[in-house]
């Protein structure tokens, strides 16, 4: 019989897009006075997968992610979406979204974003706000999924989430060295089984 025990503590990522790069600073320390230091960027990648937001938002558009330094609790992630979704609305000009921005969090074995939308593989979490497991981590690479969003199945962003990885996994180890009752009898956070 498997026991129940405490979930891993998850690396907060905010991916945004939007078409003036100058807001970003603004986004940068809204989201830092909520969620802590930045631990890493990305570097500006075009959003050109899909014309559906140029309407609202205008072309072109540009993809960004942060990394927070803190580790979060995964139960944290519906909470965090609708803080986003609120700066989204404070953001907004003339009732248009400026920016979009997609809360997610990093795990040794997977990579979930929050959405408002539910979808046959996304699970209900609370607060009118639904889980996508967006890719998996398996046999030592990211893997994508039939419904994988294109930005976050190119190359580069794929190569930016596992340096993320790479150094969630130093701090996670830290993390349960300095809580060693954190997570009672689990194995070490290398150990993926099928996923490492």
């Amino acid at each position: 019989m498997s026991r129940p025990q405490p979930p891993k503590p998850a690396k907060p990522i905010v991916g945004f897009f939007l078409k003036e790069r100058s807001l970003a600073a603004d986004i940068a320390g809204m989201l830092q006075a909520r969620l802590g230091p930045v631990d890493m960027i990305s570097p500006w990648l075009d959003f050109d997968f899909t014309s559906y937001y140029e309407k609202e938002m205008g072309a072109p558009l540009f993809r960004r992610l942060m990394v927070f330094k803190p580790l979060i609790e995964q139960t944290r992630l519906a909470a965090i979406k609708r803080m986003t979704n609120e700066l989204e609305t404070t953001l907004q000009r003339g009732g248009q979204r400026r920016v979009n921005i997609d809360p997610g969090y990093l795990l040794p074995e997977r990579f979930v974003l929050a959405t408002g939308k539910n979808f046959t593989h996304r699970i209900y979490i609370g607060e009118g706000i639904y889980a996508d497991l967006t890719l998996i981590y398996r046999k030592g690479a990211f893997r994508t999924l039939p419904w994988t969003y294109p930005d976050y199945a190119d190359r580069r962003l794929i190569d930016f989430l596992t340096l993320v990885r790479n150094k969630y996994m130093i701090d996670l180890k830290k993390e349960l060295a300095r809580k060693p009752d954190a997570l009672p009898g689990s194995a070490s956070p290398d150990a993926g089984g099928e996923f490492s």
